[in-house]
């Protein structure tokens, strides 16, 4: 196994590593909508958080030398169905053309009060 680490791999001192390559397939921990530089939530609501988390995810993708049209399939939590019209939107727009399984899991509060996470699978090979 490979670990993948970014530059804001320690900052919140969890027991995980951002990513993990196994046999061709890179899966990355899941991503809250917390800016890395601040360690705040963006204010603007559930796209702004949508878009930081998208791009922590990104951050992870880069890391492994990927792009997101190698991302196979996204789990998404956010803490109530009534965010999944905005979410879908902002997701949309940061795929693209390219669709990834998907599952939108609604959850309970998630960590530090973000409305989203992202986990991913992608091919690595």
């Amino acid at each position: 196994m490979k670990i993948v680490n970014t530059i804001y791999s320690t900052r919140d001192g969890g027991h995980y590593v951002p990513g993990i390559i196994h046999k061709g397939v890179l899966y990355v921990s899941g991503q809250l909508s917390i800016d890395p530089e601040t360690g705040k939530i963006p204010s603007g609501g559930v796209k702004a958080e949508a878009r930081q988390a998208l791009e922590n995810l990104y951050t992870v993708l880069k890391a492994a030398g990927l792009e997101k049209e190698r991302v196979i399939s996204c789990r998404v939590y956010l803490p109530d169905v009534k965010y999944w019209a905005d979410f879908n939107e902002v997701y949309s727009d940061f795929f693209g053309d390219h669709k990834p399984t998907r599952v939108v899991v609604p959850s309970n509060n998630l960590y530090g009060g973000c409305k989203v996470e992202i986990e991913a699978i992608a091919a690595a090979e």
